[in-house]
């Protein structure tokens, strides 16, 4: 076990550093710098090695933390990444991106900082590929089967990695131009760099994955076709639809998804030429959506120059302590600032948007009304409307489903009543051998999630093709979806 007494001669949590914010606000780099070695070391030594180690429940994917906490401790970097790999097929995202269940799980944080888990994890990872221990693992043989995966996200691309090392022939269909998804996409540099799914395409290239970029299934080749062509076929392509807000207004000149303001902006900064760009600069900007997508708008808003950015939130502020209906070890609902927040901004709680305000056609303000609720329903309250400025509104509400994408026309794959993909416990649709994993088919959900989800349908199309598998199924895809806006 890492430090027997590490949680008692260190009691403080002491996580990743920030670049200053004056600094950071003018350019698009990650936000962190590097931790200090013997910093980090103390970190991972205040792992308890408890009896029952709560943190593997709260991780979807089951990560051994106080293996690879032990080993980080030790200063056995080439065995960590091991240990981390055994779960995770790529920790340098969900150590950048994903909330960190794990450590609302954590035995330390009932009466002390839960241990700085997610830190750990990406300084295993960060170390293994500086010294070049992140290698292919090809398959010794092919089995002979062929599986087609559409869409290049984190669950699409960890069910192709997975399906690729046990010998089929994989192909990740994907409709943009490069492989990623809302990784490549979606996310903004500053949360992370576009090298860390670079690298990964590397990896999994040589072990002999393929990829067929540009290509929108459904149209350019129907899921007929691709039953036709492939032994079996993954749908991943996440919870893409977004959610509106059909309020008056609506229809003038500004108001924008987020995805619409965010995906640009990210082609903007790999050196892509942009035609009509959403720019914020010189701009007043009001979020609607208080969630991660919010907070990505916000941080690019800020890297714009904007004149100023307002997020709104419908609901409460949530408290910085857990409530008591959400006990440890569950995931509980805080109030957080996300590095976007800390480059400023106005957060405002308690606040229903009631109408988009402008002239001649263009955006100039939302009047918003303070929130009460009635009957267990969010309303505005009559005589507290006010007209906050705004030359831009980004709607950054979440998503309500799969895009149909003629799923259920060419296939017959059903979708339920949420608007996701229906599968059975083994990640099936009600079409024999089609498969769906991610947010296509449990909705919008984390990052760790759409990964777990990933390993697992592999672990199902694998046994259907073989009448048997080697691959760990991680999750069922009945279990619940922790959502963030």
């Amino acid at each position: 076990m890492a430090d027997p007494r590490g949680f008692l001669k260190v009691r403080q949590r002491e996580t990743q550093p920030r670049r200053p914010v004056p600094v950071r606000i003018m350019d698009w780099k990650e936000v962190y710098e590097a931790q200090d070695k013997g910093v980090l070391k103390s970190q991972a030594g205040r792992c308890m090695d408890c009896g029952v180690p709560f943190c593997h429940q709260g991780c979807p994917l089951g990560n051994l933390i106080p293996e690879w906490n032990d080993l980080t401790w030790r200063g056995k970097g080439e065995e960590a990444i091991e240990r981390l790999h055994a779960t995770n097929n790529f920790p340098e995202w969900t150590g950048r991106l994903c909330p960190a269940p794990c450590e609302a799980s954590c035995v330390l944080g009932i009466n002390q900082p839960a241990v700085t888990i997610k830190q750990v994890e990406v300084s295993i990872i960060d170390e293994a590929f500086e010294n070049g221990w992140v290698q292919p693992l090809p398959p010794t043989r092919l089995s002979g089967k062929t599986v087609a995966v559409v869409g290049s996200g984190p669950a699409g691309l960890a069910a192709a990695q997975q399906l690729t090392r046990v010998g089929h022939t994989v192909a990740v269909y994907e409709r943009d131009d490069k492989i990623g998804g809302l990784l490549r996409y979606g996310i903004p540099d500053f949360k992370m760099e576009k090298e860390q799914v670079d690298r990964r395409i590397e990896q999994m290239k040589a072990e002999g994955t393929r990829f067929r970029t540009g290509v929108n299934v459904g149209t350019d080749v129907t899921w007929e076709q691709l039953r036709r062509r492939y032994d079996a076929v993954v749908i991943a392509t996440g919870a893409t639809v977004p959610r509106d807000l059909p309020i008056p207004g609506r229809d003038l000149d500004g108001i924008h998804f987020a995805m619409d303001y965010l995906v640009p902006a990210n082609r903007a900064v790999a050196g892509e030429t942009v035609e009509n760009q959403i720019n914020a600069k010189g701009k007043h900007v009001v979020i609607l959506g208080g969630g991660d997508t919010g907070a990505d708008c916000l941080g690019t808003a800020h890297r714009h120059g904007a004149a100023s950015v307002t997020t709104l939130a419908i609901g409460k502020q949530p408290p910085l302590e857990r409530a008591a209906h959400q006990p440890w070890p569950t995931f509980p609902t805080l109030f957080e600032v996300a590095s976007a927040h800390e480059e400023g901004g106005e957060r405002t709680y308690l606040a229903s948007t009631v109408e988009f305000i402008g002239e001649n056609g263009k955006l100039t303000g939302v009047k918003v009304a303070e929130t009460e609720f009635v009957d267990g329903k969010r309303l505005p309250k009559a005589g507290t409307e006010r007209v906050i400025p705004a030359d831009l509104v980004f709607l950054s509400l979440g998503f309500t489903g799969a895009e149909p994408a003629g799923i259920t026309e060419q296939v017959h794959a059903e979708f339920d009543g949420r608007g996701n993909v229906a599968r059975d416990g083994y990640y099936m649709t009600n079409t024999e051998g089609i498969f769906v994993a991610g947010d296509a088919g449990r909705g919008q959900s984390l990052i760790v999630w759409a990964i777990a989800e990933g390993r697992a349908c592999a672990a199902a199309v694998d046994k259907h093709l073989m009448g048997d598998t080697i691959l760990p199924a991680p999750v069922a895809p009945t279990d619940r979806a922790i959502s963030v806006l």
